[in-house]
């Protein structure tokens, strides 16, 4: 696989604003927030025209949502796709998207949450680098986005090498590969498809609202899977929050890093709060004690 790098975000760079999973409510109000914060950061916009749209628990039907998204990376006027929300729907593309107009219009694509499936189906499809960061209402729409959340989403976009830097070390070691993860539902739910790279991966992992058991399971789910075993190289987590039992949480986590006999680190802030930092899925990474540095 040829790894496809998007060209680095730079102001006065067109931003466009795409809902491919849950619907919001038509109030104009959060939306024209994240157009106000873009335009101020020195960025132009565009939302879509179905940004309201919705089909039951989805931002529109999946027909309106592939067309949406094939136009968006087919409009040469946008550098960049900033996803309004997760919640579900993205699993119901990733079988309909047309992934030649992905690998032929490279540009940045970013979101977390139920976005991971694109995400991930987007690298092992296209070789894209895509990133696992903040959202429209999640955070660009709030009246006062986390400063750590904004800083570390343009440090991301916008520079060839950074690092970022977990807690707490599970199993020392140093080692390195590319990037590949995001929300361990999300993952787990593209079981069946052929979709973990072929090459060594530093795998990094969030949750939330999941007892330890269902981690336990999902977890267990991809370990079970050869590929996935062979090629997992380091285990970089982030928060699981609102789950159950933060000591079964802990023993878990060492109980994988000591089975797979890999380095393995918590802490860092890969999370569904208001702070998070930004990760490029497929970008190549050194796991050094505590730091991750990546280069893309």
């Amino acid at each position: 696989m040829n790894i496809i790098k998007p060209p680095l975000l730079k102001k006065g760079d067109t931003i466009g604003i795409l809902a491919t999973s849950g619907p919001i409510e038509k109030d104009s109000t959060p939306i024209l927030k994240a157009v106000d914060f873009f335009h101020k950061a020195g960025f132009n916009t565009v939302v879509s025209n179905d940004i309201y749209a919705q089909d039951r628990y989805l931002a529109g039907d999946d027909e309106i949502r592939v067309k949406n998204l094939h136009d968006f990376f087919l409009n040469k006027k946008i550098n960049a796709i900033i996803c309004l929300r997760g919640g579900y729907g993205a699993l119901r593309l990733i079988n309909k998207i047309d992934y030649s107009i992905i690998r032929n219009n490279p540009k940045i694509f970013c979101g977390y949450s139920d976005i991971t499936a694109l995400s991930l189906m987007f690298f092992k499809n296209t070789g894209l680098i895509t990133y696992s960061g903040p959202m429209v209402m999640s955070d660009f729409a709030k009246d006062s986005p986390s400063d750590f959340t904004i800083n570390e989403f343009f440090k991301a976009l916008e520079s060839q090498t950074y690092s970022i830097t977990g807690t707490n070390i599970i199993k020392e070691g140093n080692t390195e590969g590319i990037l590949w993860g995001g929300n361990l539902a999300t993952v787990v739910s593209l079981c069946g498809l052929d979709f973990i790279p072929e090459k060594p991966f530093i795998f990094f992992a969030e949750d939330i609202n999941e007892p330890v058991y269902k981690i336990d399971k999902m977890f267990r789910q991809l370990i079970n899977i050869e590929q996935f075993k062979n090629n997992v190289k380091a285990l970089c987590l982030g928060d699981f929050s609102s789950t159950d039992n933060k000591e079964w949480l802990t023993q878990l986590f060492k109980e994988l890093a000591d089975e797979l006999n890999i380095p393995t680190v918590s802490g860092f802030k890969i999370s569904h709060t208001a702070c998070k930092t930004t990760i490029p899925i497929g970008a190549s990474a050194v796991l050094s004690g505590k730091e991750l540095i990546i280069s893309k």
